[in-house]
């Protein structure tokens, strides 16, 4: 997030960053090696690229989360790097979105927890001065959708087993108008107001026709497209650019940060509803049906 946390979210990040960092020699870089997400910086090229390590389905668990934003920020302090490609440590999932289990039977206080840093994710990401390619090489329902559009440029795998799109409501929950502010921006107002009443999930050819994603090419080029698509935006000087992109997306971004406690307090209301527990339950146990 471009702004300061808060600071209950701001000792979770500190705390967790004393446990993070651990380096190894890979290729003339250095990459980190954390447990949940895998950094492979390309220095010389100005690049990095984010690989999402959280099996078994990249869940935007709470220690993700934190890896993630400690990991960005990193990037973010190294003025060597003007980019970083996001994309997915295993083929077949980018991310499944929020992890459920954060948000059922757990206390309130995990809930506000839980929602700042999911929040921060999204701050983060939306207001990076880097230049963010995401390289979707597989399924990307709901939080991993979110993730992908906060993006400045979106490639997507053409195999017809991957979706996209904010499926909320197949759950039982709501989209948070920033979710929602996020599509309209990307899509138009009424290509996201039915998408997110129906929990609709697109398609790559989909996805490209309504503008969830911006490229679609076979599965075993979306990487290499990442790159030559990172080369044109690295060809435009960072100020401009940089400048072009806050103007386009402060107001979005504000819009969410004058109302941030309010907004914890509006999920963690909603998401402590019996009948939403009552959802999540129902939800959870028909994953397990599926799995066993």
């Amino acid at each position: 997030m471009a702004k300061m946390a808060l600071a209950a979210a701001s000792r979770v990040l500190l705390h967790a960053g004393s446990r993070l960092g651990r380096r190894e020699a890979v290729d003339g870089a250095r990459r980190f090696a954390n447990k949940r997400v895998v950094v492979e910086p390309e220095a010389a090229a100005g690049v990095a690229v984010m690989k999402f390590k959280n099996p078994p389905v990249n869940s935007l668990s709470l220690e993700f989360l934190t890896e993630f934003v400690i990991s960005l920020e990193k990037l973010e302090n190294d003025k060597s790097f003007r980019g970083v490609i996001l994309t997915s440590d295993r083929p077949g999932i980018f991310s499944a979105g929020l992890d459920l289990m954060e948000m059922y039977g757990r206390n309130p206080a995990h809930y506000a927890e839980y929602w700042k840093a999911v929040q921060e994710l999204w701050l983060r990401l939306y207001l990076s001065n880097l230049i963010l390619v995401a390289a979707i090489n597989g399924a990307s329902p709901a939080g991993g959708c979110l993730v992908a559009l906060t993006c400045d440029y979106r490639i997507m795998a053409d195999n017809p087993k991957y979706a996209i799109g904010l499926n909320e409501t197949l759950l039982g929950i709501v989209a948070p108008f920033w979710f929602k502010d996020n599509f309209v921006n990307t899509i138009g107002h009424r290509a996201a107001e039915r998408a997110l009443q129906l929990g609709m999930l697109f398609p790559p050819a989909e996805a490209l026709r309504l503008g969830v994603v911006d490229e679609v090419v076979p599965e075993d080029q979306v990487h290499s497209k990442a790159r030559s698509v990172m080369a044109q935006w690295l060809a435009i000087p960072d100020h401009s650019r940089q400048l072009t992109k806050s103007m386009m997306r402060k107001a979005t971004a504000d819009n969410l940060i004058k109302q941030r406690e309010a907004d914890i307090q509006n999920f963690v209301s909603f998401i402590s509803r019996d009948s939403i527990q009552k959802s999540l339950s129902m939800y959870l146990e028909k994953l397990k049906q599926k799995r066993s």
